[in-house]
């Protein structure tokens, strides 16, 4: 409690001396803007004196033409220079987050191509070549011994044969 507490009442009365004050300013900074506004259409906008005849007003219409076209140049020349430095801002902008390596990447996703797919869309219409890779892949035999399989023969002979009553008396048989 270092700091001593000021009374609402003195609070009060130093934000209203704050708000008038900055009243004052932006009134005053209006009427300078009003002068400006005034000096700067006096130099650029004499007052017109009417023409009395036909080839008077012709040149008056063609001598406000051609300072309508210097102003339309100059708004053009403004225009591209305000474009060129945006662009520069943006350029700038993209360095400064380079620079930085703060910058978020973008979510890849997984993509189901196949290699043939893929070659096409990386080579365009220059990739003609199927791949075959399952072809490509080395073959592997399995040597089955002949001589299990003569031993165990068909396994549905075997049931046929126990099927029924015929079958069981071969068993009872061929045990005893």
């Amino acid at each position: 409690m270092s700091e001593k507490k000021m009374s609402s009442s003195r609070k009060h009365h130093l934000k209203s001396l704050m708000l008038s004050i900055a009243k004052d300013l932006l009134e005053e900074d209006e009427r300078e803007r009003e002068e400006e506004r005034g000096r700067y259409m006096a130099e650029s906008c004499p007052s017109v004196s009417m023409p009395r005849s036909m080839q008077e007003l012709q040149e008056l219409c063609k001598e406000i033409h051609r300072k309508i076209d210097g102003i339309d140049e100059e708004r053009y020349d403004l225009e591209m220079k305000v474009k060129k430095s945006n662009k520069e801002i943006d350029d700038l902008k993209i360095k400064v987050q380079d620079l930085m390596g703060k910058f978020k990447k973008p979510v890849l996703r997984k993509v189901r191509m196949s290699a043939d797919a893929m070659l096409k869309a990386l080579l365009g219409s220059k990739h003609t070549v199927n791949l075959d890779l399952r072809a490509n892949l080395k073959q592997v035999k399995k040597e089955v011994k002949e001589e299990e399989l003569r031993d165990v023969g068909d396994w549905r002979k075997n049931i046929e044969d126990k099927a029924g009553m015929d079958g069981r008396k071969k068993m009872f048989e061929g045990e005893a």
